[in-house]
Order: C-alpha cells, then structure tokens, then sequence
C-alpha cells in the first residue's frame, strides 16, 4: 500500500486520481483549497481520505501534507490559457510558486517521487507533427510558460537532490467531472452543457484546430504506471500523455451534436490570444519507459463523458 498525496484532488483529473488510488488499496491525501476543485467531486472518498484544505502557495502547509507521503501527483494549478492571459500574477503564483513549494515539501520531507502535471501547451505552434518530447518548447501563453517552468524545476530536483520526478505533458484531457459551467471551462465540458441547455456554442476560429482529444481514464493510467516504473525508466523524465490522434473543433462540435440530438448549426467567433492551433502527440516515449496504451479511444470516451453530462444536469422543461 503507497501513501500518495493527490494536489487539487478535489479537481477534474485530480478526483479520478483519487479514486483509482483508493480501489487498489493506497492511503490517500488530498490538497486542495477548492479554487476550482469541488468538494462533490469526492463524494462517497471523504471518509476514507486524509483532506487537506491548503493554498499551494502556502509553503508550510504543503510542507505539512508531504510529511509521512511516499509518492505526489502534482495535479494543483490555475488551468486555463485565457485565465493567465487576463491575471498572469496569481496564475504564476500558483503554477510556478506553488509548484516550487510542493518540491521543496518533497524534498525535506524524503518523498520518493513526484509526478507533475505538464501541459502540451508547451509545444506552441512551431511547425511538425505529432509533437515528440525532444522539440524545443516554444510556449505562447503565461500559462504554458508556467508549466514549462514547472517541467524544468521537476528536472532539477531530479538532478541535484535525488527526487524522482515525472512529468506527463497532457493533451486536452476530458471526461466526466471536469467544469462545464466557469468561463475558463475546457471546450468539451462548455459544449455539452451548452448544447443540454440548448444554448448555441461558439467556437473561437474557423473549427479546423486540430486537438489530441483524451480521456481522463487515460490519464489516471498514465499516472499509475509511472508511479510503479523503475527510476531508470522514468526519473528525470518527460512524457507525452495522449491518443495519438487528431480530431478538429467541427467534427467534436458536430460529434456531441449528435449524442444530444441538437440541431443547431454552430457559430464562429474571434480566434482567441495564446490559443495553440494544433496538437497531435507521439506516445511512443510512454509506451517504452512504463508500458502507456491508450484505454479509451476518442468516440467512446465522448460517448461517456455526455452520458455523465446528461445525468448531472437534465434539461430543465420548460415553464408554462
């Protein structure tokens, strides 16, 4: 039985997290200060669970809650491109600052490894698909400078003081539990609720960006065979976290359209500042250093999420 704290467990990915820990039988401690976690998210978990509410930024807590803790996954940060756009400050206070911290508590407290939540933001636009970890970052947001940032201090925590660390570069994770209803929601979750709603979507640009859809059981896979890899395969290291495929805005757009019978065409706004055009990740690096497949493919993983969509919010009838 590992002793694993979750950061922002109360979140999207990071309750899934949470959960799969708990059915093979690891204690679990989750930090989070619900920003943007939700407590409902650990609904029938509270009883079994060490909670933590602490800020990232507040080093003496995160310090506190790495104590006794063998393994972290780094889950905590402000998400969100347009978010950092608008208030970089706080974004790098959480996402770099905050990061920093939970090293620090890592590193005193003799944690063995930590696995960070890196972004394929990363990649930018620079030319050449699918992404490989060997390119040269070229970020184009505060918050894919962040989590570059983030990368960097894990690498160096890894060569200087011996912590383990692993970064798993997402690729537009989605799934159920992720936040339909903030303005800086990810554009599945914001689509289906909108469509449910029947309200109209809007997508930013002409809908031809192309995007390594991913579902969140993926992910939580990811995460736990890194955890077990040997520090030969993997300390130290970076990793694409993906499908392998390329779907565009349109067809998801037109995809969950589908699964909720809504007959509307869709509507096109402005494209948006630091949005990357194109992702499509290799995942061979995973596949050799901790035996990564994807479980869940695209159309299914869609077929789940508005399935979940659907049961958490039913539309409303309307008033006579």
């Amino acid at each position: 039985m590992a002793k694993v704290l979750v950061t922002g467990g109360a979140g999207f990915i990071g309750s899934h997290l949470v959960r799969a820990l708990l059915e093979r039988g690891d204690s679990v401690r989750v930090l989070d200060n619900f920003a943007t976690g939700k407590p409902r998210n650990l609904d029938g978990m509270l009883d079994v669970i060490d909670l933590r509410e602490v800020d990232l930024r507040d080093a003496d807590g995160v310090r506190a809650a790495c104590a006794g803790m063998e393994y972290i996954l780094h889950q905590g940060a402000l998400p969100s491109v347009p978010r950092s756009v608008q208030d970089p400050r706080t974004s790098h206070e959480v996402n770099v600052n905050g990061t920093f911290n939970v090293l620090e508590g890592a590193r005193l407290e003799g944690v063995r490894r930590v696995l960070y939540a890196a972004s394929s933001s990363a990649y930018g636009d620079q030319p050449g698909f699918p992404r490989v970890e060997t390119m040269v970052p070229q970020p184009l947001s505060p918050y894919a400078t962040q989590k570059l940032t983030g990368e960097l201090y894990m690498q160096t925590y890894w060569r200087v003081y011996g912590v383990e660390t692993v970064c798993l570069r997402y690729f537009n994770i989605f799934g159920p539990r992720q936040d339909a209803e903030s303005a800086y929601s990810g554009v599945m979750a914001r689509f289906a609720l909108q469509m449910i709603r029947g309200e109209q979507p809007t997508i930013f640009g002409d809908g031809l960006q192309g995007r390594d859809f991913t579902y969140v059981e993926n992910v939580v896979s990811a995460n736990l065979k890194s955890m077990s890899a040997p520090a030969t395969s993997v300390a130290g290291g970076v990793f694409n976290v993906a499908c392998g495929t390329r779907h565009t805005l349109l067809e998801t757009y037109s995809g969950l359209a589908r699964l909720l019978t809504y007959p509307h065409p869709v509507l096109h706004g402005p494209a948006r500042d630091g949005d990357v055009r194109d992702s499509l990740a290799d995942i061979q690096a995973a596949r050799l250093a901790f035996g990564y497949e994807p479980l869940i493919g695209f159309a299914e993983g869609l077929r789940r999420t508005v399935a979940w969509y659907r049961k958490e919010y039913p539309p409303q009838e309307a008033e006579h």
